[in-house]
């Protein structure tokens, strides 16, 4: 019987990134695949140059989710002065500089974050390198700090809850949330109850080209 990684994400701001449009970030009630990959890879200490390895966790990765808390949406408006010259804090503690020629006007971001929400998460990697118990330790100790969407949104309280053994990411969120009945969830097509809606979620990432793309057929309902 698979072993499931019970992950708890609250923090003051998260960022679950939904279909951006331009200038525009929206947020979703659920994690999307491509986060949960970003967040393991940067425990493990992976480099964004490290593409293929990106993109082979993320294939091999199962999850599900449920909210424990729903989060209010706010909405940041930036604008900010880009010169050639600017340079930012980076979670490896260097500063990271830009290309490219400065900005003539304010750029502009709209970006949503859900604010004090709570969502459990139960995840395990489909047999490969690395494997579950790899990612279980990189998040024990991770290589550098780890933020729930965007560099802002620290977590507020440890990220690994423990672990579960069960058949399905359905049962692997019963197992997870005892209490749990009544949470609304979010789980792989095939890996809990029929007779829920089911959606083709965009939330994958090609890591080798770096461009959103794809789709995986997942069901949303409600806990038993």
């Amino acid at each position: 019987m698979p072993s499931w990684l019970k992950l708890e994400l609250a923090a003051p701001l998260m960022a679950f990134g939904g279909v951006a449009i331009d200038q525009v970030g929206p947020v979703r009630d659920f994690p999307a695949a491509s986060m949960l990959t970003g967040l393991f890879a940067n425990a493990l200490g992976l480099e964004w140059r490290d593409r293929q390895a990106h993109q082979d966790i993320q294939d091999r990765l199962v999850f599900a989710a449920a909210i424990l808390r729903e989060g209010v949406v706010i909405t940041d408006i930036q604008n900010a002065q880009l010169e050639k010259t600017d340079r930012g804090w980076t979670t490896w503690g260097e500063p990271e500089g830009r290309d490219g020629a400065s900005y003539g006007a304010p750029h502009r971001r709209r970006r949503d974050y859900a604010a004090d929400a709570h969502v459990v998460v139960v995840a395990r990697l489909a047999p490969g390198s690395p494997a579950t118990e790899d990612i279980r330790q990189a998040l024990l100790h991770p290589a550098r700090p780890l933020f729930l969407g965007r560099k802002p949104c620290l977590p507020t309280r440890p990220i690994l809850a423990g672990t579960v053994d069960a058949a399905t990411a359905h049962d692997a969120l019963i197992a997870a949330l005892p209490d749990g009945g009544g949470l609304r969830a979010c789980w792989p097509a095939g890996e809990g109850p029929a007779g829920h809606r089911r959606q083709d979620l965009p939330d994958g990432r090609n890591w080798i080209s770096g461009l959103h793309a794809g789709t995986r057929r997942v069901a949303e309902g409600r806990l038993p």
